[in-house]
C-alpha cells in the first residue's frame, strides 16, 4: 500500500444485473468498513470467454494501480479460485458469499489486509439463505434493484452458475415489501425484482408461495409504487397468479425477458431445459391475449453442441413465432465442468455466423416494434434529463431537458431504429 491520502476503493463489475447489484451493495459494504486503496473485481462464469476477460481486467487493473490490493470475487472466483489466487496480480480471492459479509469487509480495511486469509471460498452449496441487500438504484435516481432470489436447483447442460451461487433461496416476502416501501419513501418510481432463477421464489419458503403471489402482495402492499418490472424468468414455471397480475394490474410493466436458451425440441432437451418449443409459443400467446401491448426479451444460444442448420433454423424462426423483441445471443462457449462441454462441439465459424444472423433478426424485430410506436402516448421514467424508458423499456430521446426521475406522458414522434424519439 502506498502512504499518504487514502484512495477510494475502484469497483470492476463482469456479467449479469444480479453481478452489478452485488457490486453497488460490496460499495457500501466496503465503505463502511474503511476500505480504501482496493481494486474489487466482481467475476462472471457464465462463459470461458467471461473468465478470460475477468482476467484480462485484472492485469489490466494492476498495470494502473500498482500499489492498490487487487481483490477478485464472483461466480468466477467461487468456482475457480486457484485460476484467480495463482495470479500473481491478485491478493485476496472471495467467495460469493464472502463478498456479501460485513465481516468480511472488514478484514480488508488497510491495518488488517496483510493478516486476511487469501483465499476465502466456503461451499455455496451449504449456503440456506438470501440476505435482502438494499441498495440505491445502480446510480440511477429513477429505477431501484431488489434482490429477491439466488442460486439455482436446475442443471442445464450448458451452465456452471449453479455451482458458483449454489441451491435456490429466497428473501421473504415481507423483507421485499418493507425493501420496496422504503425506495418509494426516498422517491424511486421504478422497482425491477432480481434473481438467479427468479420463478422459483418461494420454493424454500413456508407454504411454498410463488412469484405471483409476492408481485400481487407487493402492489397490493405497496399502493404509492408507479411501477413494478421483473427480470429474467422461466416462462414453463409462470404461476397462475403472475398471469393474474399480467392481464389486472398495470403497475406491473409489459415486459417480461424470457430464458428460452433455444427454439429446437431436440437441443432443448440436450441442454436439459424444462420446456419445449411449443411451450414457449403458448406462453408468450397467452401472455399477449391478457396484455396485447406486452414486450418480450429472451436468452438465445446460437451454436450449442450437435446443433445442425435445421436445429438453428428452429431457434431463428422462434424470434417471429414468439414475437421476441429484445434479444440477448450468446455463442456457445463450453464451460469445463459441464456436460454439454463434453459433446460434439459446432465449428467456431458457424457459431459466430448463427449468433450474428440471430442478432440481425432481433434487430429488425426491434425496428419493427419502435415503428408501432410512432403516434402512440407513452408514460416515460426519465433516466436523466434526455433519457427515459416506456413501460415496454424501449429508449426514448428528448430534444429538451425533462424531470430525471420522474414519470412524463409524452407522444411519440419518431424512431432512429434503436431509440423512440419525443
Amino acid at each position: 500500500m502506498v502512504s499518504g491520502m487514502a484512495k477510494a476503493p475502484i469497483f470492476s463489475n463482469h456479467g449479469c444485473r444480479l453481478n452489478a447489484y452485488e457490486t453497488e451493495a460490496m460499495k457500501d459494504l466496503a465503505t463502511q468498513a474503511g476500505v480504501s486503496n482496493a481494486i474489487i473485481v466482481n467475476t462472471c462464469a457464465v462463459t470461458a470467454e467471461a473468465v478470460r476477460k475477468a482476467k484480462q481486467d485484472i492485469r489490466k487493473q494492476r498495470r494502473a494501480n500498482p500499489d492498490a490490493e487487487i481483490i477478485v470475487t464472483g461466480c468466477a472466483a467461487q468456482t475457480e479460485p486457484k485460476t484467480f489466487s495463482d495470479m500473481d496480480e491478485v491478493n485476496v480471492v472471495l467467495g460469493n458469499t464472502e463478498k456479501m459479509d460485513p465481516a468480511t469487509w472488514a478484514g480488508l480495511a488497510p491495518d488488517l489486509i496483510g493478516q486476511t486469509e487469501p483465499v476465502q471460498v466456503d461451499d455455496i452449496m451449504s449456503v440456506t439463505e438470501t440476505a435482502g441487500h438494499l441498495i440505491d438504484g445502480f446510480g440511477l435516481r429513477s429505477r431501484a434493484y431488489v434482490q429477491v432470489q439466488n442460486g439455482c436447483d436446475h442443471r442445464c447442460t450448458f451452465c456452471i452458475i449453479p455451482y458458483g451461487r449454489g441451491n435456490s433461496r429466497s428473501v421473504p416476502a415481507g423483507v421485499v415489501v418493507d425493501q420496496i416501501k422504503r425506495l418509494v419513501g426516498k422517491g424511486y418510481n421504478e422497482v425491477v425484482l432480481t434473481g438467479v432463477d427468479l420463478t422459483s421464489w418461494g420454493a424454500d419458503l413456508p407454504s411454498e408461495p410463488k412469484l405471483g403471489d409476492l408481485v400481487m402482495r407487493i402492489l397490493k402492499l405497496v399502493p404509492d409504487l408507479p411501477r413494478l418490472r421483473i427480470s429474467s424468468i422461466d416462462s414453463i414455471e409462470v404461476d397462475e397468479n403472475l398471469m393474474q397480475a399480467i392481464a389486472t394490474e398495470p403497475r406491473l410493466m409489459p415486459h417480461l425477458h424470457l430464458s428460452l436458451q433455444h427454439g429446437d425440441d431436440l437441443i432443448l432437451k440436450r441442454m436439459k431445459r424444462r420446456h419445449l418449443r411449443d411451450d414457449a409459443i403458448r406462453f408468450t400467446e397467452d401472455a399477449l391475449k391478457l396484455r396485447p401491448e406486452m414486450t418480450f426479451g429472451a436468452d438465445i444460444i446460437a451454436g450449442f453442441p450437435t446443433e445442425s442448420e435445421a436445429a438453428f433454423a428452429n431457434s431463428l424462426k422462434l424470434v417471429e413465432d414468439c414475437n421476441l423483441t429484445w434479444l440477448h445471443v450468446f455463442p456457445y462457449s463450453a464451460r469445463q465442468g459441464t456436460p454439454a462441454a463434453r459433446m460434439p462441439a459446432v465449428n467456431g465459424r458457424d457459431i459466430k455466423t448463427r449468433a450474428a444472423r440471430l442478432r440481425a433478426a432481433g434487430d429488425a424485430r426491434v425496428q419493427k416494434h419502435l415503428q408501432k410506436q410512432i403516434g402512440k402516448t407513452h408514460p416515460v421514467l426519465m433516466e436523466n434529463p434526455r433519457m427515459g424508458r416506456t413501460p415496454q423499456f424501449a429508449e426514448v430521446t428528448f430534444t429538451s431537458d425533462q424531470p430525471e426521475s420522474q414519470i412524463v406522458t409524452i407522444q411519440i414522434t419518431g424512431s432512429t431504429g434503436t431509440q423512440l424519439t419525443a
